[in-house]
């Protein structure tokens, strides 16, 4: 038995049927339940975790199927399995809070992803199909491993990941040909700030984190405190986002526990030996990056002082070159000194040199960007970024490349020096812009290319198809004068992939693809040089996501918007239906208006063995989002034509339920106020989509629920508090009081101080004694998302049991913000059974 199995037989126990507690071993808290209602006193009644009906857990515990990777040289797939739901016994695994990021003392693992969203994922395996000849192979790895995403070498020829062992971050590396892998002997990685491990320009060796040699024990908490934890402010203005306290830095000692923790030991590894060699000294290194001619690395080291207002990424930085040719001997270059920026606007940049990165068509070429507005949206000036260049030996002043009107979203390289493209966007319009430039031509002028709304989907042109160079990097693939796009092919009737050639001479394009539209098909390479050719990944409600190499034909005489080649396809890979019980449930996309005349749509799921015409108990899903332009904010996005899987709410479809799915819930006005009339047009938005599923014949009006995550919590809240549309709510992982996030959230800019009603207005918190319909509420216990702290959740439910109203609290032990242990996903939808059960399908009459 592996050791992760043996924790987990500790800690969980015996399963049981619905209704049932499982309990726990000491070792881990139990959920953490209360309940009130109107008629009774409030009550704790967890002692352990639940589960659902059998129906749905098989289909939970069912593999989901695996993700593809292509590798550079386009002849090998290496399908990625990834575990959907790990055991309590890694979510729980211990942890410190420093500056941001969540490190595992045990291994010097990350124990979360970026902003604390969810535990840093694991595959449970990795298989290769060959292209030329079909050959499928499983790739042997140990029992329990706790895989990364590989990352293939640009040659084919070797790909690296990581595993999660016990006592550290292990490197390995596999054979892109026979799928043998081993690990590479001595090496352990500190992923502390990403980029523990990448390959470098001549993909013989990888450059990599190590924990360093000979740390010693780390620094032990002092058994009094040597002091009080200060912070002082000296009368300048400047605004920060809300972290959950506990995550930031908050004395000396955790100072002292993020220098342990952070220091690496920056080293080459030559992947066919094993040998590794180090460079330069140990330091806190946040980001690396080799240059093409593989002898400079960009290097970014954060240093003191820090601050216990922001996380690790606004901390002061030198930016540097290494000159590496000679591991023992590295020349280092200051190309920056970034000071400490705790008092960037809200959606802002820092002041000073960002964005760093390398030109990929030159040996060493830096480009960075420079804010001309200091950092803030709210300054109007006429260019707002400029662009910088500099090259190897780094000696000269740097070069100004191009001023541009707003900000600056990277360059697009492309394989011929002369060509780039050039990104901007404008968060005050939701607007961007794409240029062709020359950036060595300097009397050149950019010249447009795409110039839309961020909103537009029917329009989005797609996004260019790259290919790797043999030194690693990526450019636009490029024929001549012409380049490929790649894109979601949203239009109306739900999303058909695309595939086009565009001329960058007559900026024309003509499309080669297009998904069918019964099934969802979406580019992912093509094979080599010949670009009729290329590889899809096909999959509709009833067929498994599979592989397919599509070739192109005759010419067509196609509509507008077709594909204008006939394309014939064979199958590659032949991966199974994992759960084929629920190809049983339909689905359909439903097109209706708001009230004022605004085009909305959701997907309408109904359960299995459903017949139409009968009305059925339905909850309803949505997460609002904000649009400047009303024409844009009724676009249709998604497919129904996907594989249907079920998780979170969508498993209350296998209990009877219908779902009215990502109901289009636009809040529509000028981006700087548009919060102004957030509470208007959420009621507008659900009662027509309520009134739609009714007008169906599917949704019983008496008997809906709403659900929603996060912002869609927020929603979910107001809609049971200031609308009499359902009977019972379910809110996860929200936040209901505005005002302990008072520099701004989603997208409102203004502070509490500038726009207190809104504030007031859109916090469900202050109309907890509006609130009577029942209402669950669930949160991650460790959930580190500005603004989404555990506490909003449990003051809520404090306020309304004040108010004599009816909620559930449900805190998930060790959770982030998504939840991620089997148990709790289990617990999660138990509870959204049990309360909608009770509440909406079997609640009596009004």
């Amino acid at each position: 038995m592996s050791v992760r199995n043996a924790l987990n037989c500790l800690l969980i126990g015996t399963v049981v049927a619905y209704g049932m507690s499982v309990p726990l071993a000491a070792q881990s808290n139990p959920s953490l339940l209360s309940e009130t209602s109107a008629a009774a006193p409030s009550t704790d009644v967890g002692s352990g975790y639940n589960v659902p009906p059998k129906n749905i857990l098989d289909v939970m515990r069912a593999p989901s199927p695996p993700y593809p990777l292509v590798s550079p040289t386009h002849d090998t797939i290496l399908l990625l399995s990834l575990r959907d739901y790990p055991s309590i016994s890694r979510v729980a695994a211990p942890y410190l809070r420093l500056a941001g990021v969540r490190v595992e003392p045990r291994n010097h693992s990350k124990h979360d992803t970026a902003g604390g969203y969810g535990i840093t994922p694991c595959a449970d395996g990795y298989d290769l199909v060959h292209i030329a000849d079909r050959a499928q192979m499983h790739v042997a790895l140990p029992e329990g491993a706790c895989l990364g995403i590989p990352v293939w070498a640009a040659d084919g020829k070797r790909f690296a990941f990581v595993n999660l062992a016990l006592n550290s971050v292990e490197l390995w590396i596999g054979d892109g040909k026979t799928g043998e892998v081993h690990p590479v002997s001595g090496v352990r990685l500190n992923p502390m700030f990403n980029d523990a491990m990448q390959w470098m320009p001549d993909q013989k060796k990888l450059l990599v984190k190590l924990v360093p040699d000979g740390m010693g024990a780390p620094p032990t908490e002092p058994i009094l405190p040597i002091g009080p934890s200060i912070q002082e402010t000296g009368g300048e203005k400047g605004q920060s986002s809300t972290y959950e306290n506990r995550d930031t830095l908050g004395n000396k000692h955790d100072e002292d526990l993020f220098d342990y923790y952070g220091a690496s030991q920056l080293a080459l590894v030559d992947a066919a030996t094993g040998a590794f060699t180090p460079v330069g000294k140990p330091g806190n290194y946040e980001s690396l990056s080799p240059a093409p001619d593989g002898h400079h690395v960009l290097v970014t080291a954060i240093h003191k002082p820090y601050s216990y207002v922001t996380t690790y990424d606004r901390f002061p930085k030198e930016v540097e070159v290494w000159n590496v040719t000679e591991p023992s001997h590295v020349s280092v270059k200051t190309i920056a000194s970034l000071p400490l920026a705790d008092r960037v606007p809200i959606q802002g940049v820092p002041l000073g040199p960002r964005e760093f990165s390398w030109r990929a068509t030159e040996p060493a070429t830096l480009v960075w960007v420079e804010a001309l507005d200091g950092g803030d949206w709210n300054v109007k000036v006429p260019a707002r970024d400029k662009i910088m260049l500099q090259k190897a030996p780094f000696e000269a002043p740097a070069q100004e490349i191009v001023r541009i009107e707003q900000r600056y979203d990277g360059f697009g390289w492309s394989d011929l020096p002369s060509i780039a493209l050039l990104n901007e966007y404008d968060e005050n319009r939701h607007w961007r812009r794409t240029f062709i430039v020359d950036v060595d031509d300097q009397k050149g002028k950019p010249r447009p290319l795409w110039d839309l709304s961020t909103d537009e989907h029917y329009a989005n042109p797609g996004n260019p198809v790259e290919h790797q160079l043999a030194n690693g990097f990526s450019v636009v693939r490029q024929d001549g004068d012409r380049i490929y796009l790649s894109g979601a092919g949203s239009s109306p009737d739900g999303d058909r992939p695309f595939l086009d050639r565009l001329d960058l001479k007559t900026l024309k394009s003509e499309r080669l693809f297009r998904s069918d539209k019964t099934a969802y098909e979406r580019f992912l390479s093509f094979t080599g040089p010949d670009s009729a050719i290329f590889l899809t990944w096909h999959q509709s409600p009833v067929d498994p996501p599979n592989a397919y190499e599509r070739t192109l034909g005759k010419p067509l005489a196609a509509p507008v918007g077709e594909a204008v080649f006939a394309s014939a396809s064979v199958a590659i890979t032949h991966i199974p239906d994992p759960t084929p019980e629920v190809r049983a449930i339909k689905k359909q996309l439903v097109k209706y208006k708001r009230a004022d005349g605004l085009d909305l749509s959701f997907t309408l799921y109904t359960p299995p063995g459903y017949q139409e015409g009968t009305r059925v108990a339905t909850i309803l899903y949505a997460y609002p989002l904000d649009y400047a332009d009303p024409s844009k904010a009724g676009q249709v996005v998604g497919s129904q034509e996907t594989f249907t899987r079920l998780y979170e709410y969508r498993l209350l479809l296998l209990g009877g339920y219908a779902i009215i799915d990502n109901a289009s819930f636009p809040i529509v006005g000028d981006p700087k106020k548009a919060y102004d009339t957030y509470l208007e047009q959420l009621v507008a938005d659900a009662k027509a989509a309520v009134d739609e599923a009714v007008r169906l014949g599917v949704a019983d009006p008496d008997r809906i629920g709403v659900t929603g995550h996060s912002h869609g919590a927020l929603m979910t809240v107001n809609l049971v508090a200031h609308s009499d549309l359902f009977r019972a709510g379910a809110a996860t992982s929200g936040s209901y009081n505005k005002t302990l996030t008072p520099f701004g959230f989603q997208s409102e800019r203004r502070s509490v101080w500038e726009a207190p009603d809104v504030y007031m207005k859109v916090s469900p918190f202050f109309s907890a004694d509006k609130l009577k319909t029942p209402l669950l509420i669930i949160h991650g216990g460790e959930d580190a998302n500005p603004g989404t702290t555990p506490l909003q959740s449990q003051k809520l439910y404090e306020a309304i049991r004040g108010n004599g109203g009816t909620a559930r609290l449900v805190i998930l032990p060790h959770e982030p913000h998504w939840y991620s242990a089997m148990e709790s996903n289990e617990q999660l939808v138990y509870e959204m059974l049990r309360w909608f059960d009770k509440y909406v399908k079997n609640a009596p009459p009004r």
